[in-house]
């Protein structure tokens, strides 16, 4: 079937930590997470949603003390959820998979580098 070349590797890796691409006649968002290339379809399984366009954001963490008692809450800085803009659905960005529901996930393409050149599996 081929692959699709969505960019160079340096300007990929030197953007936001996202690059949108339109490939026949589909959005695919390639995301640098923890220094390798994710790629997924820009479709959210929940109704569709332009999934790739929403925000990333660290999932959020409580601390709780040895009572059960939060007594703090922050970002864990090694999980980023991608979240849908359309209904606020999150999903991890490493593994495209949903947050509160791991049944539904993105779909997910394999992603090479071929002489500095970035390309998806159809």
């Amino acid at each position: 079937m081929g692959d699709w070349r969505v960019g160079t590797e340096d300007e990929i890796r030197s953007g936001p930590g996202r690059h949108i691409v339109d490939v026949d006649e589909r959005q695919v968002g390639v995301f640098v997470v923890d220094g390798e290339l994710k790629a997924y379809e820009s479709r959210c399984p929940h109704q569709g949603g332009p999934v790739c366009l929403g925000v990333v954001m660290h999932r959020v963490e409580a601390v709780v003390d040895e009572g059960g008692d939060v007594v703090e809450e922050r970002y864990a800085q090694a999980t980023a959820n991608l979240v849908c803009p359309w209904h606020g659905f999150e999903f991890d960005l490493r593994t495209g998979r949903c947050v509160a529901d791991p049944r539904f996930g993105l779909h997910r393409y394999d992603v090479t580098v071929r002489d500095g050149d970035v390309y998806v599996s159809r």
